[in-house]
């Protein structure tokens, strides 16, 4: 993990990648907490024995935005900034879904360091993030993601 001490020291690391996250298990609980804070209760995703005779895989697979927002927690695990008063999540400027998490399936977050600009007071970091299956080649989602350090 990389750990730098204030958030203008990151411009030092633009171009590389800046870390792996450990990995976290998808589950069905998670998918099924997901779909009750969300109200998005479609069947692929929360429907066990009819995703068995329907979806490919035999499996239902998680929401594209439960991936997305696992985003903030798995970065931790990427790189931090020992004197920092805040960090926000800014936006993205791009998000693909590019490949379904089925349920049981572990991921984690690689992150490359695309530009840090300053703002008043910290900086604005744009990365590119790329999530993992375990054991498959194609990712489950790449975005290029903004967030704010703060001094």
């Amino acid at each position: 993990m990389l750990e730098v001490e204030k958030p203008a020291d990151m411009a030092a690391y633009v171009g590389q990648k800046i870390g792996s996250s450990d990995w976290v298990l998808i589950d069905q609980t998670m998918i099924n907490k997901f779909a009750d804070a969300t109200g998005d209760h479609q069947w692929i995703h929360v429907d066990v024995e009819r995703a068995k005779k329907e979806m490919p895989g035999g499996k239902t697979i998680a929401h594209g935005y439960l991936t997305l927002s696992l985003l903030p927690m798995l970065s931790d695990g990427c790189y931090r900034i020992k004197k920092r008063s805040r960090g926000i999540n800014y936006g993205s400027n791009k998000i693909r879904f590019t490949s379904p998490v089925p349920s049981g399936s572990r991921v984690r977050l690689h992150q490359t360091l695309k530009a840090v600009e300053p703002i008043e007071g910290g900086v604005r970091l744009i990365c590119e993030a790329s999530v993992e299956i375990e054991g498959q080649a194609r990712p489950a989602l790449v975005a290029e993601t903004i967030s704010l350090a703060f001094d």
